[in-house]
């Protein structure tokens, strides 16, 4: 192995980063803070939405929407298949059913026939289906106007799963250009703000939404359900001192909720990287290009994933298609042998509703898309650390093997 090791994805923490999280160290609030607000607000402002919740991961995220929806145990959310386990499992926290959907094989995200699909089958086990949860997979977009459109006709919630679409934005309603948190076709936007992610705060989430009483109830539920709001306190005689203001040390708990939030460390450094999400994107736009004209010579073995049209991706992933039957060399192999030159790679993901616990719950279901997509799909290294000589690393790796 020659020079550095190429992960597939990770982190760009600069000296800026480094003093805003400092700054925090050397404060008052390491948590609970006003670091939160102002990276909340200046999130919703980013993506253009009402309202930005923080919380401590995507996983969490997810579950606080499932939570404000209200989802009884014969409900269902169609979720596809291929994404990572915390779409679906965050349905099953509140105890409702998930039926999963097939994808686009070669882009691996859902589509309205898909969902139509997963509706069906759903309806056919006497489910309710009551939302949609559409993953927007390497930062491309779902179908979102073919879903919005099937969530008006059905009277169903859209739950976006945007955790690799930070940075990404698409053609709106109105046919201007949004940005992905918008909520323009949805109700709910959960975000990841992981390492390996567009930014990063270490771990981190962020709900957002247009919708004042879901923002409010999430709000609660991110801090154990518990609210200083004399608006909306039931036991005013307990709320109020004598001289009719609030009691300074009053709260109260209308819901069961958790302890989701996130600290002010993390949203210092969540500001920091915020500031640099534009120039994030255009380095990962950039080597997705050059990636897409270096490995053009080997098709058909190796394609990208197909392309979503009037999408400005923030990538995530570069996920390529590889014919590992083709080539005569199986996934495992070809990675082992990837990592013998440097050069890391990973698979996003294996079918969820092929796992043990789903299985066991739902039993054996066949998604071909689903299927076709895992079998082939390999994410090869990007993120803005990388340079063109890394980037030409990987090509030259990739090359060798599929060339010989």
């Amino acid at each position: 192995m020659t020079g550095r090791f190429l992960p597939y994805g990770r982190q760009w923490i600069d000296e800026a980063d480094i003093a805003a999280v400092e700054q925090v160290l050397r404060g008052d609030w390491l948590t609970q803070g006003p670091s939160i607000g102002w990276f909340e607000r200046r999130f919703a402002e980013t993506v253009g939405a009402r309202h930005a919740i923080a919380c401590s991961n995507a996983t969490a995220a997810l579950h606080l929407c499932m939570l404000v929806l209200g989802l009884e145990p014969d409900d269902a959310v169609v979720v596809p298949s291929i994404t990572f386990l915390a779409t679906a499992n965050a349905v099953r926290y509140v105890g409702a059913q998930v039926v999963f959907a097939d994808v686009d094989p070669d882009s691996g995200l859902m589509r309205r026939q898909d969902a139509e699909d997963a509706i069906r089958r759903a309806e056919a086990r006497g489910w309710r289906v009551r939302a949609l949860a559409p993953v927007h997979l390497g930062g491309q977009t779902a179908d979102m106007a073919g879903l919005c459109a099937l969530a008006r006709e059905r009277g169903l919630a859209i739950v976006e799963d945007a955790a690799h679409a930070v940075g990404t934005h698409l053609t709106g309603s109105d046919g201007q250009r949004v940005a992905v948190g918008a909520c323009d076709r949805s109700d709910l936007t959960c975000f990841s703000f992981h390492p390996v992610k567009t930014m990063a705060t270490g771990e981190g989430g962020m709900v957002t939404t247009n919708d004042d009483a879901l923002a409010r109830r999430i709000r609660a539920a991110v801090s154990h359900g518990m609210t200083r709001d004399p608006a909306e306190f039931s036991d005013l005689a307990a709320a109020t001192a004598a001289d009719g203001q609030p009691n300074p040390w009053y709260y109260e708990m209308g819901d069961l909720g958790f302890n989701y939030r996130m600290t002010d460390i993390q949203a210092a450094l969540g500001l920091s990287q915020l500031s640099k999400l534009d120039a994030f994107v255009r380095t990962r736009q950039t080597l997705v290009d050059a990636y897409d004209r270096a490995l053009a010579p080997l098709s058909p073995v190796l394609r990208p994933a197909a392309k979503v049209p009037a999408v400005s991706a923030g990538w995530h992933l570069y996920v390529a298609l590889i014919d590992f039957t083709a080539l005569g060399m199986d996934r495992a192999a070809f990675m082992g042998a990837l990592r013998k030159q440097g050069v890391g790679s990973q698979v996003h993901y294996i079918p969820v509703h092929t796992q043990p616990y789903y299985r066991r719950l739902y039993g054996e279901l066949v998604l071909p898309g689903a299927q076709a997509w895992y079998d082939r799909c390999l994410s090869l290294p990007l993120y803005p650390a990388m340079s063109m000589v890394d980037h030409d690393r990987v090509v030259a790796a990739l090359t060798r093997l599929i060339k010989g």
